[in-house]
C-alpha cells in the first residue's frame, strides 16, 4: 500500500540544515552567545548551559548524515560545508579563549550536553573527530574530563557519564573509567520492567526518556565498549532486542495523521522522540515487522506536521520552545532554547545511503494508517 511519494530524503535534508544552520554559522562566526536567543521559564536562568545544548544535540542527530560520503553530487557538496562547519564549531564551543567557549563543569548539566557531544563523535568518528587537529583534540578532552567533577543522578544521566568514558576509550585515553560503564550497564538491566521498557530510575515515568537517552546510549555504548569484558558482551544481544522492542512501539505510536501523544516530561524535544525508531533505521536492523519504508514514511508526516507548525521557528530561523508551534509553556525549568534541538535525532537516517531501500523504496503505509483505514496490518506481540 503506498502513500504520496515525494523526494522524502530531499525534504528531511532541507529541514535538518534550516535547523541547523542558525547554530552552525554563528559558532562559525564566534557569535552564538551573543546571537542566539535564549527561550526559558521565568525565573530560571539556562543562560551558561544552553549553547552546549545546541551544539551537542544538533551534532548527535546530524553526526551518520556527515560521517556517510553522499552518491548526489549536491548533498555530497553539502555535507563537505556542513562538516567543516560542525569541525570549526566544536573547536569554537572548546577553546577556553574563544568568545564562544561552553561550560563543561560548572553545576551539573554539562554532563548531559557534554555526553551527546560524545555521542556525536562515536556516531561521526571520522568526520568529527579524526579530521580536527590535535589542539582541538586536546581541547575535547579536556572537556569531556571536566565532567568528572560532578556526579551525576541516579536515573538516565548514569549513561550521560558512561558515555564519555567510552568515547575517551575510543579515542585511546588510558584513564578511561570502567566503572562509570559497569554501574550504567548493570543498574539499567536491574530497572528493565519488560516488553521493551526501561525504569527511569528506581520509579517508573510515562515519558519518552527510553528514546531520548536509554536505548540509543546502551546500544551505542556496548557497540563501543562491549569486547572488553565479557559481561558487557553478554548483555549486548538482550539490550539489543529490548531497543528493537521499543521501536516497533514507537511506529505504533504515530497516528495516520503523523501526531503522536504528548504525554510525559521534556516534549519540547518534538520528533526527537523517535530516536529509537531512527536509530534502528540507520542500523538497518528494524524489527521484520517494519519495513524501512514504513518507518520512513510515517516519520516523513511527523516531520512535516511538526514542523510546518506556525511558530515552530522565530523570524531568524532558531527553534522555539513547544510541541506543535510555539508553546512557551510546555516547558520545564530545565529547558530553554538550546535544549530543543534534540529533535535533530529524528534525522539519523540520513546517515544511509539514498539508495538504501529505507529512501529508494517506494512510499508504504505505516501501521496506524492500515489500521484506521480497515486494511490489514499486524497484530502486535509483547517482547
Amino acid at each position: 500500500m503506498s502513500v504520496s511519494n515525494d523526494n522524502d530524503r530531499e525534504y528531511w535534508l532541507q529541514s535538518m540544515l534550516k535547523i541547523a544552520s542558525p547554530v552552525l554559522q554563528n559558532l562559525k562566526n564566534k557569535s552564538l552567545k551573543k546571537v542566539m536567543p535564549v527561550e526559558m521559564k521565568e525565573g530560571t536562568n539556562r543562560q551558561q548551559f544552553t549553547h552546549l545544548e545546541a551544539l551537542s544535540r544538533l551534532l548527535v542527530g546530524m553526526a551518520p548524515w556527515l560521517e556517510r560520503k553522499s552518491e548526489n553530487k549536491e548533498e555530497e557538496a553539502l555535507r563537505m560545508e556542513y562538516g567543516e562547519l560542525a569541525r570549526i564549531a566544536i573547536d569554537a564551543g572548546t577553546d577556553p579563549h574563544s568568545p564562544d567557549y561552553m561550560n563543561f563543569s560548572t553545576d551539573f548539566q554539562p554532563i548531559v550536553d557534554t555526553a551527546f557531544l560524545a555521542h556525536a563523535f562515536l556516531r561521526a568518528p571520522d568526520e568529527l573527530w579524526k579530521k580536527l587537529s590535535g589542539r582541538v583534540k586536546n581541547n575535547v578532552i579536556l572537556a569531556m574530563k571536566a565532567t568528572r567533577t560532578k556526579k551525576p543522578i541516579f536515573s538516565n544521566w548514569l549513561l550521560f557519564s558512561a558515555l564519555i568514558e567510552a568515547f575517551l576509550y575510543k579515542v585511546g585515553e588510558k584513564d578511561w573509567d570502567p566503572m562509570r560503564i559497569d554501574f550504567a550497564v548493570k543498574q539499567f538491566d536491574q530497572w528493565y520492567l519488560g516488553d521493551g521498557v526501561y525504569s527511569d530510575g528506581p520509579e517508573f515515568h510515562y515519558d519518552y526518556y527510553n528514546s531520548f537517552v536509554i536505548h540509543p546510549m546502551l546500544v551505542d555504548l556496548l557497540e563501543t565498549v562491549g569486547e572488553e569484558y565479557t559481561d558487557w558482551l553478554g548483555k549486548k544481544e538482550t539490550f539489543m532486542e529490548r531497543s528493537k522492542r521499543y521501536a516497533v512501539i514507537q511506529e505504533r505510536m504515530i497516528s495516520p495523521e503523523g501526531t503522536f501523544p504528548p504525554v510525559g516530561r521534556s516534549i519540547a524535544y518534538r520528533f526527537g522522540v523517535f530516536q529509537t525508531l531512527a536509530h534502528h533505521a540507520l542500523r538497518k536492523d528494524l524489527p521484520k515487522t517494519l519495513a524501512p519504508e514504513q518507518v520512513r514514511s510515517a516519520l516523513t508526516q511527523v516531520i512535516k506536521r511538526t514542523l510546518e507548525a506556525p511558530g515552530t521557528f522565530t523570524e531568524s530561523g532558531w527553534l522555539t520552545i513547544g510541541f506543535c508551534g510555539h508553546q512557551p509553556g510546555i516547558g520545564e525549568g530545565y529547558i530553554s532554547t538550546g535544549s530543543v534541538y534534540l529533535c535533530a535525532a529524528v534525522f539519523l537516517p540520513l546517515g544511509l545511503a539514498e539508495s538504501d531501500s529505507f529512501w529508494s523504496n517506494s512510499s508504504m503505509e505505516w501501521t496506524a494508517k492500515r489500521a484506521w483505514s480497515g486494511n490489514n496490518f499486524p497484530i502486535d506481540y509483547c517482547l
